[in-house]
């Protein structure tokens, strides 16, 4: 999976996540009054348009120049959806066109990107998943957006429950009576118990499934999305997902789901 901006200045870092509540954070001394800013993992949400669920931020310093920040949830915080079309946008890299940083980084002191890029770069960083960052904006219309440096990309975390389309790369998990809107990229790997990796969901024998009913077979994120197109309800999976990054790294379909 890709994994996001996350290690020390000496190494190459990625931009990317590895790569979603509306709340916004308090306005800055660098935004007008009429501007608030957010600081989260962003995911694309449809051309020129990101969502993002608020993160309470705490800006650190450490040897050897490296700045980053502490993105930690807000109770309470809902999705945020922001055009970016005409924003300002500042890259960690110093050139707009790199994916990582190759252990160079281009940082303003207060730890943002300074590399001046535009919105079509972002979409390409979007595409290839979630872009941890801080964005300036008004009236649902982005300012100016600033990718940052995240120290700890949250742990991995498995789980089961159902999964629910919501577009061919979101989908909403179901677990423990809680709900989470989790993005996936072209590098999440979905297991199958179904002969082939085009097979509707659970179609025909379970060759493909071990003792535990889970899919052994590897098949790509652009069958999970086409598999749960011909669904109209939600169905049984056991997960990989980097919560509050609302990130889905490994999907298993599971055998004997009603």
């Amino acid at each position: 999976m890709r994994s996001f901006v996350c290690a020390a200045a000496a190494a190459a870092l990625a931009v990317s996540g590895c790569a979603a509540p509306v709340m916004s954070a308090p306005t800055t001394a660098g935004a007008s009054a009429s501007t608030q800013v957010v600081y989260g993992y962003a995911w694309a949400d449809g051309e020129g348009r990101l969502r993002v669920v608020p993160k309470s931020e705490t800006f650190e310093k450490h040897e050897g120049g490296f700045s980053g920040y502490r993105l930690s949830p807000v109770a309470g915080a809902k999705e945020l959806r922001l055009d970016y079309g005409a924003a300002t946008y500042g890259r960690v890299t110093v050139a707009c066109d790199l994916k990582e940083t190759e252990g160079q980084v281009a940082l303003d002191d207060k730890g943002l990107g300074r590399t001046a890029c535009k919105p079509s770069d972002l979409a390409t960083e979007l595409e290839r998943g979630p872009v941890a960052l801080r964005a300036e904006h008004r009236d649902g219309r982005a300012t100016r957006i600033n990718e940052i440096l995240v120290p700890d990309w949250p742990d991995l975390k498995t789980a089961q429950g159902t999964i629910q389309r919501v577009d061919d790369r979101t989908v909403l998990f179901s677990s423990g009576g809680k709900q989470v809107k989790l993005g996936y990229t072209y590098a999440t790997v979905f297991f199958r118990t179904t002969a082939k990796c085009g097979d509707g969901w659970l179609t025909g024998r379970p060759v493909n499934a071990n003792q535990d009913g889970l899919g052994t077979k590897q098949c790509a994120a652009d069958d999970l999305s086409e598999a749960l197109s011909k669904l109209r309800h939600p169905v049984l999976v056991k997960v990989d997902y980097t919560p509050e990054v609302d990130s889905l790294e490994q999907v298993w379909e599971v055998f004997g789901d009603a």
